[in-house]
Formats: C-alpha cells, structure tokens, sequence
C-alpha cells in the first residue's frame, strides 16, 4: 500500500493548530463542549478541512484525522460518547474531502490515541476500566474510521502496552465486523523522559511485545523533541523488521506549555536521524506547525532513503525472545534460562497458603523475591480444584505486574484462564502445558488466541 523507497512525510501537530485558531466556546457548540477538539469534526468540519490543507499546502504526503481523543470513554466526559462512530466517521470523510483536487498519493492515517485511562496502572485502583471494555471502545472508533474512508490507522502516542494490545484486538474485530482486511494499522509508543513507557517499557521490550504483527510502521511519537528521541531511536533502528516513524514535540513544553524549538532547530536534529539511516517516516506532534514541516519536506526532497527494511531481518528472525516490562533473548549468551517455580501452588505450599488466604500482596512478594535471586521468568501456577482459578489469576497478577518487571510464564489448561492472564500481562508472555491431551478441538480453540497476542508456548 505505501511505498518506502522515500521518506515519508506526516503532518504536524492538530490539537496545536486548533488552539491556534483561538476559538470561542460557541465554536464548539457551548460552554459544556469547550476543548472537545474531536466535536468540530461534526459542528464546525470547516476548521479541520483548513488545518489539513496548511500541513497538504507544505508538502506532507500523511494527513492524520482529527480523532486522538474520539473513543467513547473520553467522549464521555462531554456526554458525548453516543456519538463516537459518527465523530470518526465525519473525521475520516474531512480528511478525505481535504485531499481532492491534490496528489493521489496523499494519505489518510486515522489517529487513535491512548485515551485517558492506562490499564497497567488502573488495574491496581480499580476495576471500572478493564481490557475488555477498551477493547470495545476501539472496536467502535476503528470502525467509524474505517467506514468513513481511512487509507490506515495509527495507535499512537502509546503509554502502555495493554492498551495497544487491546486497540490492536479492537481493530481485528472492528475489521470483521465490516468484513475488510485490507486496512493496516501502525503503532508509536510514547517514551517518557526516565527512558520507558508511562508503562514502564523501554523501546526494546515494547517492540518485540508487538513485533509479530503486520505492521504498517512502527515509531515514537510526543513526550520530548527529537533531541531527547536519540538513544531509543538507534536502539529501534538495531531491533526492526519494520519501517520506522519518528514524530516528536517541537521541544520539551515551558513552564507555560508552550513548544518553543523552531522549525530549524527541530528538522536539524531529525536530519542527524535521517543521515544515520534510521527513519523512513518523520513529522510532528504537539507544538509543531507548517512551517516544522515545511523544513522536514526540504529534508525529504534532499534524502531519498531511510531506514533499510532488509537490515535485521535475517539475523533477527531466528532470534527467540519474550518480554515483560524488559526484554529477555533465548539463546546461547543467555542459557540456561532459570524459572522461578515459587508462584505455583502445585509447587509451594507457602505460596498456596496465601492464595487460600487471599493474601495476593505477600504472594507477589515470593515471585519478587525470586527474580532478585536470580530467575529470568516466573511460572505462574493458580490450578486449585478448590478456588475460582480465574478470579485468583486477575488478583494475582494485578499485584504482580505491578512489582516484577520480567517475562511471566502461565501455568494453566483452562483456556479462559489463558485469556484473562494475556490480557493483564504485559509483554510477551509464555503459555505452559499446551498439549493435546485433551484433544485437537481444545487446541484449536487456544491457538488463535496465542497467534493474535504473539504469545511463546510450551
């Protein structure tokens, strides 16, 4: 579908040109809608169509929807959560109108943002926002952009990978719902100043947890300019058997929240990028306007190549890896690889006696204590013919992801239980006793699920 032969050219930053515009309340139909950027895409579509045709104007070749913040649990804080589909539809329809009577090869990326709830840290609080239910809520958003004529969709500014794995889960079924497999996605992660994820991934472990998807690009986009994007953007570079995007802010916000680097400061150091290979998609986030990329379509003109898709494939597809918060290879520097066997209730009686006591805190101090004593992962065994096996995988491993940031195995032959723990791991996880004891139709169930989530098997 794209081409990268090129580097591609994405659009600046929406919600900054909105804010530019200077709008009154009125603008966005009344004091009780005032800053729902998302709701001009249905009383004032004239705004959006503009702001698309400033970046279309300087030269980008990616224009992207009005819709970071269009699913319906963020709409929901303007009562407006009935309306998401439409909003995403109206969306995609102005950016595509934008481009008529332009270069046909001018495309139309759908923005799906994080929205405003992060499940690796809501799930210690509370239980009001589940995996499940963002999953719905991307379901609605992707099919309201997928209708409406989106060339692709992009997951971006991602915070955690939960919840991309739950956008990534929306998306598939959004796309059977509407009976089409020909839309792509691509994803970008946000890496924080502390070098991770909101999350708590770095670049490595967050790549690999996605890696085994067909991905259009995979990148960073927002947090800091491209000054601060270096180091993760050279180690994305040594890892990727994708194209690579990089999106950054105009600068780190002053005290006021404004984005102060200039335009020739900002393509300066993406043109650093750009010369070491390591990008074949660049544009701008928060802070950046045309004249940010008007510079970076300079850049583009001068250079014609990026990053080399061919460069790690045939020394990383043989590589054997899973992740949790960090990354762990398997192969000769890292063998033997150890497991920690204490958070299994077949195995010890001290961590099946808190689990019938209910005591998930101090049981997630045993698999803690492990991983400082040495264990690479942690086998999680919760099978107990007395106790709800699902109900005690949720609460355990909601303490335990919150403490442990290595590769987690789960110990069951309960598919639901298999499904649920997938759901509130991060990473890459590996499925223990996969077998066909129980015969093929059982297997036949679980391996689609494993194949969706990337999950490794034993």
């Amino acid at each position: 579908m794209i081409n990268f032969d090129n580097i591609l050219l994405i659009d600046g930053a929406m919600g900054t040109s909105i804010q530019n515009l200077n709008l009154s309340s009125s603008d966005f139909g009344g004091d009780h809608l005032d800053g729902c950027n998302e709701y001009l895409n249905i009383i004032n579509p004239t705004y959006i169509k503009d702001i698309h045709r400033s970046f279309i104007d300087v030269g980008a070749n990616i224009i992207e929807t009005n819709t970071f913040g269009a699913t319906p649990i963020v709409l929901d804080e303007y009562k407006l959560s009935d309306l998401a589909e439409e909003i995403n539809f109206k969306a995609a329809q102005i950016a595509k109108s934008s481009i008529q009577n332009t270069d046909n090869s001018i495309l139309v990326a759908s923005s799906m943002g994080p929205t405003t709830k992060l499940l690796s840290l809501n799930q210690i609080k509370s239980a009001d926002v589940t995996f499940d239910l963002l999953v719905q809520n991307y379901k609605i958003q992707a099919r309201g952009l997928i209708s409406g004529g989106s060339d692709f969709l992009l997951i971006e500014t991602s915070q955690d990978i939960l919840n991309v794995k739950a956008a990534i889960q929306g998306i598939q079924l959004a796309k059977s719902d509407l009976n089409t497999n020909d839309i792509p996605f691509a994803i970008q992660c946000t890496i924080e100043n502390m070098g991770t994820t909101l999350g708590g991934q770095d670049i490595e472990s967050f790549y690999l947890t996605i890696r085994h998807n067909d991905l259009l690009w995979i990148g960073m986009n927002c947090a800091t300019g491209p000054k601060f994007m270096r180091e993760h953007l050279r180690i994305l570079s040594q890892i990727s058997s994708h194209p690579i995007s990089i999106v950054p802010n105009a600068g780190l916000p002053d005290e006021y929240g404004n984005y102060n680097e200039t335009p020739t400061e900002f393509s300066k150091t993406i043109e650093e990028y750009i010369k070491n290979g390591w990008v074949n998609v660049v544009g701008g986030c928060c802070g950046t306007v045309p004249e940010h990329i008007s510079k970076l379509k300079r850049l583009v003109q001068k250079y014609k190549s990026g990053f080399d898709l061919n460069k790690n494939k045939s020394n990383f597809n043989s590589k054997h890896f899973v992740t949790g918060l960090e990354s762990l290879y398997v192969d000769e520097s890292t063998k033997p690889i150890l497991v920690g066997e204490r958070t299994n209730v077949l195995g010890s009686k001290r961590f099946k006696k808190l689990i019938e006591n209910d005591d998930f805190d101090q049981a997630s101090e045993i698999g803690k204590l492990q991983i400082n004593s040495g264990a690479n992962v942690l086998d999680v065994c919760l099978q107990n013919t007395d106790r709800n096996e699902i109900d005690d995988i949720k609460k355990f491993l909601e303490k335990l992801t919150a403490k442990v940031k290595s590769p987690i195995m789960i110990d069951s032959t309960d598919i639901e239980v298999i499904k649920e723990s997938i759901k509130l791991c991060p990473g890459k996880i590996i499925i223990n006793s996969i077998n066909l004891e129980d015969g093929i139709e059982k297997f036949d169930h679980i391996a689609p699920i494993i194949k969706s989530f990337g999950a490794s098997v034993i």
